[in-house]
């Protein structure tokens, strides 16, 4: 179903020393972003869009630039996970609880959502997140110490993992 243009999410993309970020959100809070190294993704104007949801997406901008540069480890924004299944809200809302800095694996998550089973199920839950580095998939990583996937590229999670200072922790290949 299409959105009307009353209820279109605001978004806005911008360059940031990381390259092209492009995030939406709506009144309840965050609902994507994109980390692209290549190229500006299209979004709509903020000045065309939902008003009520234009303060989450300046405070979402600043707060990822901040991060990105090294000087934010938290995010205060609200996130509008709606777009999930029940089980993909699940493992998003476990693993908001990994700290900076730190890793947990797959089957970590997956023990704290039904069992250690779904770990397979986790990483496809994890490859939907439509919020990384919000909500910090890129802070999941395999049993075995190896990166694992990442829905913005598996080069990115590596600088990410730097960035946090987590990735001296990992087994490198």
């Amino acid at each position: 179903m299409r959105q009307s243009p009353q209820s279109a999410p605001d978004s806005v993309a911008f360059k940031t020393n990381w390259g092209w970020v492009s995030l939406s959100a709506s009144e309840k809070g965050v609902t994507s972003i994109v980390l692209s190294r290549m190229k500006r993704h299209d979004t709509a104007s903020p000045q065309t869009a939902l008003k009520t949801a234009l303060p989450i997406v300046k405070a979402a901008r600043a707060q990822l630039i901040a991060y990105l540069q090294g000087t934010r480890r938290e995010f205060s924004v609200p996130v509008d996970l709606s777009v999930g299944t029940a089980f993909q809200r699940r493992v998003w809302r476990t693993i908001q609880r990994i700290p900076f800095g730190r890793v947990r694996s797959y089957q970590w998550v997956a023990v704290r959502v039904g069992g250690a089973r779904y770990a397979r199920a986790v990483g496809r839950a994890l490859g939907a997140n439509p919020v990384p580095i919000v909500v910090p998939c890129h802070r999941v990583v395999a049993q075995d110490g190896s990166l694992g996937g990442f829905s913005c590229g598996v080069s990115i999670k590596r600088c990410l993992l730097k960035l946090e200072g987590s990735l001296a922790l990992l087994r490198q290949k």
